[in-house]
């Protein structure tokens, strides 16, 4: 499951593809119409912040904005950010010991095939895309 800092992760990128044209944006400015504490925005921009995803500026003129192109940011990148790992069960996990039982598990075949789907497509998935949607959602990813 997406945590709400994962999500609002991905909230805050679109909304800096979408207000930035190079400049940086204003906290104040994201905060008002995402609707996101500030406190808990100013968390997650230090962590996209420390992770390259994203410029920060203090003063006067200063905000955030994107390090990138939309186009080059990745759901799954941002994600694996904010979360840690996509990965469905815990056995699956890089930072987790490996499993006793994986030699003769029977699930484990399941749970791979579907880490491998949930990567593929967050993979597949940029922030420009997520942005192109419209407020109806008719647009396809």
């Amino acid at each position: 499951m997406v945590s709400t800092r994962g999500r609002y992760a991905l909230r805050v990128m679109i909304d800096l593809a979408e207000h930035g044209s190079g400049g940086f944006i204003p906290l104040k400015d994201v905060v008002k119409r995402q609707g996101i504490s500030q406190k808990y925005l100013e968390g997650i921009m230090a962590l996209l912040s420390k992770n390259n995803l994203v410029e920060g500026l203090r003063g006067k003129d200063g905000g955030y904005r994107l390090s990138r192109n939309p186009e080059d940011y990745r759901v799954a990148e941002i994600l694996r950010i904010t979360e840690g790992t996509l990965a469905p069960v815990a056995c699956l996990d890089c930072n987790e010991k490996p499993c006793e039982r994986a030699s003769s598990c029977k699930t484990l075949p399941l749970w791979t095939e579907l880490d491998k789907l949930i990567s593929g497509y967050l993979e597949g998935v940029s922030i420009a895309d997520l942005a192109a949607i419209d407020t109806t959602g008719d647009y396809v990813i």
